[in-house]
Order: C-alpha cells, then sequence, then structure tokens
C-alpha cells in the first residue's frame, strides 16, 4: 500500500513538472532547434548550418502569438543583416572603420524595419556574413538557414497543439486571494483582542508586500492572454483574456484597500496604546466581517478563474451568499462603530476609514458590479479591436447583411418552427 502511494505521489510530481512552463519551454526549444539542424544540413551548403537551429531557438516562444510575432521579427532582422552586409561588402569590404559603419548602419536599419528587441541581431548578421570570403554565397546560405529555423519554430507550434497557460495563471490569481484571505484572518483576530502598535504594523508590512504577489501574477497573466491569442484550440479568447484582466484588476484593488484598512489600524492602534484597539464587542464582529470578506475574495477568485458554465453558477451564488452575509455584519459594525465615535471623538476618522475601507471590498467584490466592469472592458477592447481593422470589419458587417438578406429571402430564421 505504501509503495502504491509513493508511486502515485511520483506520477504527480512528474505531472506538475512536465506542465512547468520552464521545463515545456526547454523541451519544444530543444526539439525545435534539433529539427531545423537536421534540414539545414540536407538543404544548406554549409558544413555546420547553425544559424537554423539558433533561429529556431529564438523563434520557439511559451506562446503561438508570441513564436509568429517573434519568428516574423527575427526573419526580418535576419535578412536586413544580410543586405547590409552584401551592400558594404561592394563598396568598402572589411577593415575597422567600415566595421564601425556597419554597426551602425545596421542598427538604424534595425530600428527602421521595427523588429523590435531583434534590433542587435541586425547588426551581429551583417559582421558574421560581412567577416567570410565568400560573401554571396554564405549570405543567401545564412538567409536560407534563418527561413528554414523560422518555419520549423512556427510549424513547431502549429503542429503541436500550442500549451494555453490559463490554468496556470488560474492558480496563481487562487493562490494571490489566498494570501490576501489569511492576512485578513490574522488582522481580525488582532482586531478582537489587544493589538500592540508593533503587532499592526507587521501586518501592515505584510500588506506591503502583497504588491510582488501581484507583480508575479500579472506575468502569470499576461503569459496567458498571449497563449489565448490566435490559439485554435481557445473559442471566445477576448471573453476568456477580458474575464481574466478585470478579475485581477479587482484583486488588485482589494489589496490596495487592505493595505489602507491596516494602514488605518496601525495608526488607531498608535492612538489608544495601550488601550485594545476596538471594545471587545466592537471586535468581535470585526474579526466575523473580516473573515467572511477573506470567504468572498476566494470565491470571487474561484469565481473568475472557473471557465465550465456549471462550476460557475455555483461559484457566483456561493460568493453572493457569503457577501449577503458580509453586508449584514457590515451594518451591525456600523452602528457600534458610530457608538463608539460618539464616546470617543477624537477618533471618529479612523473608525470611520474602517468602515469606509471594508465597504470598498464588499463593493468590488459585487456580483453587479463586476458584470457591468466586465461588459465595459469588452466593448472597449472591442472597440479597440475594431479601430485597428477597419476593413475586415466592414467586411464581416457585409457578410452580415448578406446573410441577413439570405435568410429573408429563404424564409429561414425568420420564424421559430
Amino acid at each position: 500500500m505504501r509503495e502504491v502511494r509513493e508511486e502515485s505521489a511520483f506520477q504527480e510530481r512528474l505531472g506538475r513538472l512536465l506542465r512547468d512552463p520552464v521545463v515545456v519551454q526547454a523541451l519544444r526549444s530543444a526539439a525545435a532547434a534539433t529539427i531545423a539542424y537536421v534540414i539545414a544540413l540536407r538543404v544548406s551548403p554549409e558544413a555546420a548550418p547553425l544559424t537554423a537551429p539558433l533561429t529556431a531557438l529564438l523563434v520557439v516562444q511559451v506562446t503561438l502569438y508570441a513564436t509568429l510575432t517573434n519568428g516574423i521579427r527575427r526573419v526580418n532582422s535576419v535578412v536586413a543583416g544580410v543586405l547590409v552586409a552584401i551592400a558594404f561588402s561592394l563598396i568598402v569590404g572589411l577593415t575597422w572603420w567600415s566595421l564601425a559603419l556597419l554597426i551602425v548602419a545596421s542598427l538604424a536599419v534595425g530600428h527602421l524595419v521595427r523588429v523590435d528587441e531583434y534590433v542587435p541581431e541586425v547588426a551581429i548578421s551583417a559582421m558574421l556574413v560581412l567577416g567570410v570570403t565568400t560573401i554571396g554565397d554564405t549570405a543567401w546560405s545564412r538567409v536560407l538557414e534563418t527561413l528554414i529555423g523560422a518555419m520549423v519554430g512556427l510549424g513547431f507550434n502549429l503542429l503541436l497543439a500550442p500549451p494555453v497557460w490559463v490554468e496556470e495563471a488560474g492558480e496563481s490569481m487562487d493562490g494571490l486571494a489566498r494570501r490576501l484571505r489569511q492576512l485578513m484572518l490574522r488582522i481580525g483576530e488582532e482586531a478582537a483582542g489587544r493589538q500592540p502598535f508593533e503587532q499592526a504594523a507587521a501586518r501592515l508590512h505584510e500588506a506591503r508586500r502583497l504588491d510582488h504577489d501581484i507583480v508575479e501574477v500579472d506575468a502569470a497573466l499576461r503569459q496567458a492572454e498571449d497563449s489565448l491569442r490566435l490559439n485554435p484550440r481557445v473559442r471566445d479568447s477576448l471573453l476568456h483574456r477580458v474575464v481574466l484582466r478585470t478579475g485581477l484588476d479587482t484583486l488588485e484593488i482589494c489589496t490596495v484597500v487592505l493595505r489602507v484598512l491596516a494602514r488605518t489600524l496601525t495608526d488607531l492602534a498608535k492612538e489608544r496604546e495601550p488601550e485594545p484597539l476596538f471594545a471587545k464587542e466592537t471586535g468581535v464582529v470585526v474579526e466575523q466581517l473580516l473573515s467572511e470578506i477573506a470567504d468572498a475574495v476566494v470565491s470571487f477568485a474561484v469565481l473568475v478563474t472557473t471557465h465550465v458554465s456549471s462550476n460557475a453558477d455555483a461559484a457566483e451564488s456561493r460568493l453572493s451568499a457569503e457577501l449577503r452575509t458580509a453586508a449584514g455584519t457590515r451594518d451591525k459594525l456600523a452602528l457600534l462603530l458610530r457608538e463608539e465615535a460618539e464616546r470617543e471623538t477624537q477618533h471618529w476618522q479612523l473608525l470611520g476609514a474602517v468602515l469606509t475601507e471594508v465597504n470598498r471590498i464588499l463593493d468590488e467584490l459585487d456580483t453587479e458590479h463586476r458584470s457591468r466592469r466586465l461588459l465595459e472592458e469588452l466593448d472597449r477592447v472591442s472597440g479597440e479591436q475594431r479601430a485597428k481593422m477597419p476593413r475586415l470589419n466592414r467586411l464581416r458587417e457585409r457578410m452580415g447583411v448578406q446573410e441577413k438578406l439570405w435568410r429573408n429571402r429563404t424564409g429561414i430564421g425568420g420564424r421559430s418552427w
């Protein structure tokens, strides 16, 4: 029985390893580079056509979108460098001063042809080609090898189903939500008892460190967004991207508001030292409310990262129920904080700020607020796409009009049978 459990644990670890983006990228790059080299050996006149595997290695990226964009820029940079080298070889040849001019000219050409991060590759290609004797043969061989490597890199993702990194982005977002939950629970527990100033300040530092977590989640989300673009395995990629992006925006706002809440509690603890942060009954309600909000944050993350409709409906129902419960607790806390503010008028601003900040988190998590925000973002992104491709959109509109006229003439779609 123990051997079965160990084998199962090993298989689980192996599965996680094979899904790791770094491991997947290494395997895909090595395979693409090897295939490109084998093809170039048969086609190129060079004895060691290393440009082909080098190009394939640089072209193959984690996502299909990045592969296509990088492949085009990579080919453009190499071809531009070769053409610059041919021009220099016909005019001046290779000297110390012509090398300097070559580098300057190549970098300028790289910016003109807009190859972005591959601008240095233009100069590298030009120097490698200019440094050989048989300039014509080597130049065209280098272009041929570059095309081979680029085509292998592009075809590798097209033929071998390109990965979709939505699950990894979802796990990263879920991890951020759970760290938010743990911090809220600790703040609530300390608010229910005596919270020294040093302890409140420690929670404030924890809230500030969450900014680094947001940066990591944002990087994972950008990778997921790229993996959805131009991916034949994904339908409604725009909707997927907008759902994830708006979800992260909401969690980021909640993180900022939690940091402000921690700042408020730190100031309040400093003002009331050595007295308790809240009255006993108020502290218990604060702990209860933060616990309910913490659960709602996790439910929100589950809702955002769930793509199966039945599970999404269940997650939305759970989130709505948790928010209703938290709203009731919030109303109870509002009465208690008002009583405390009337007793201690010097602290009324900080007590009011506590209520304002928990209200802001509840508003951000509200399902109706999220639906409006999601529709606004979809309209904005769709509008940007239509502005970038006006001809394609006019063609779609014409096709839609033609289809409507055809349906009216044939009677199809006019009535529900």
